[in-house]
């Protein structure tokens, strides 16, 4: 019997099994991917949203400033990137002011501080690649940027390090009441809790509903992006917005922390939870739309595109809290933009309610920080030569385009929750996701993959099971 299972690891789960790990629960983490990171965490524009955009009074306006405020503080914990780059909301006709004006005020009483609205000349001068037909925006430099993977594999591997049992490959199935709480069968054996907590994504619903009289539905909504090479990695300097509309924030145009130039996303209702496809259509929509931003939108200088789903709730609002007809069951769902801002804080927000209906002392142990992670493009001179004295592995450039090396590779591959598959690895250092896109390192990352886990290369999966890149068994570098 365990005191919680949290149902999925994208950055949500991963937020509330960290806040849990503080306390003296036994918890445990369902996953039916390979890894943490696997659905909408892993898909979308990584951006710390200021807070002016959400209906006041709503838990995505509460959630949002105060995960924002928490997000620098935890990216120095936990190690990972993020940015305070400033956002703009572009408005492109005097008649539309009002709606900008709408929204600063909207801003202010959600306690947005520091915001303005800017004009042409101020904005010419922040961003010289704005489009000439902006006349005004609204200005949030405390809006800023974020790696989605990194901040959620950060949140995982800390909850991990302080006691939480992550599952993965582990499907649920169905979820039982019982006298004691409840049984969560899955597709590898049954698991009794005494609370579950719902953070499953565009898949909430189903969970939600397997428990309670009271329906919710979330609608799976789709959206495309492209990405862009180094080059133009710095063609804006802020995130860009267009004046919202009720699918979302429209297409933005944002520099990523990692030196790329991001554009999208589109906003599709799709009834497909799996449907993650890139369409021309789509494409050819989200990089018209992008260029209304900027003059001169480099489109030439794509690398990849790639398309991530939102789960969307019908009441417009996170549904966060306790089933009302199910007791212990507690759902983190609909969490849609601006759930990655509002990770932390979710997190926080759950525990809080958690400790309401099951009491527990913090723990004296508890390991806030995690530290040490090698980063061979970031380093300097000095710290490279250090990290190759420790270990030569550090010399071997893997990735040539991210700069990715072998020691780096082995790292990830033995951290806690560490990579499996050439996606893991991808994830955790960037191995693949420059310009060549995987295509000169692949064969490598494989070889190592296969090597540091005891497997035949021909088991290396991309990401789930079946997913493997080769065939055959290979045997003194001989393909059977």
């Amino acid at each position: 019997m365990r005191d919680i299972i949290v149902i999925g690891a994208g950055v949500t789960g991963c937020a509330i099994a960290r806040e849990l790990a503080r306390y003296d629960w036994n918890v445990t983490v369902l996953e039916r991917a390979s890894d943490v990171c696997e659905g909408t965490s892993k898909a979308n524009s990584g951006i710390v949203h200021a807070g002016y955009d959400a209906r006041p009074g709503t838990l995505k306006a509460k959630l949002n400033v105060a995960g924002n405020a928490m997000m620098e503080q935890l990216s120095k914990e936990l190690d990972f990137p993020f940015r305070r780059n400033g956002s703009l909301v572009l408005c492109f006709a005097k008649e539309d002011r009002p709606a900008l004006e709408k929204l600063y005020a909207r801003g202010i009483e959600n306690g947005v501080k520091k915001l303005r609205i800017l004009e042409q000349e101020e904005l010419r001068a922040l961003e010289p690649n704005i489009s000439d037909h902006v006349v005004a925006a609204l200005y949030a430099p405390t809006a800023g940027i974020v790696c989605p993977f990194g901040l959620t594999i950060a949140l995982a591997e800390n909850a991990a390090v302080n006691g939480v049992e992550f599952r993965l490959n582990t499907k649920v199935r169905e979820i039982v009441r019982t006298e004691n709480g409840y049984r969560v069968i899955t597709d590898q054996g049954d698991f009794e809790s005494r609370i579950v907590i719902n953070a499953a994504g565009v898949y909430a619903d189903r969970f939600h509903n397997m428990v309670s009289r009271n329906k919710i539905q979330i609608t799976p909504r789709k959206g495309e992006y492209c990405l862009m090479d180094k080059k133009v990695g710095d063609y804006v300097h802020s995130t860009l917005f267009q004046l919202p509309t009720a699918h979302g924030k429209g297409v933005l145009v944002t520099p990523t922390v990692h030196g790329n130039l991001l554009v999208g996303p589109t906003a599709v209702a799709v009834e497909d939870a799996e449907e993650t496809k890139t369409t021309a259509e789509g494409l050819s929509d989200l990089l018209t739309r992008a260029a209304l931003s900027v003059r001169n939108l480099p489109a030439k200088q794509i690398i990849t595109s790639f398309a991530g789903l939102r789960a969307t709730e019908a009441g417009g609002d996170f549904r966060i809290g306790p089933v009302e007809d199910a007791p212990g069951f507690f759902d983190a769902a609909g969490i849609e933009s601006p759930g990655l801002t509002c990770a932390p804080a979710i997190g926080k927000y759950v525990v809080d309610q958690i400790l309401a209906y099951l009491p527990a002392a913090l723990k004296t142990d508890f390991v806030a920080e995690r530290k040490g992670i090698p980063n061979m493009a970031l380093a300097d001179a000095k710290e490279r030569q250090e990290l190759i004295r420790r270990n030569p592995l550090y010399a071997n450039v893997v990735c040539r385009c991210e700069l990715v090396t072998e020691g780096e590779i082995v790292d990830a591959i033995h951290r806690p929750l560490g990579a499996t598959t050439l996606d893991g690895v991808k994830r955790r250092t960037r191995a693949g996701m420059g310009r060549c896109q995987a295509g000169f390192c692949s064969p490598k990352t494989v070889e190592i993959l296969a090597r540091e886990l005891g497997l035949d290369p021909a088991q290396i999966t991309k990401n789930d099971p079946g997913s493997t890149l080769l065939t055959g068994a290979v045997k003194d570098g001989i393909e059977d």
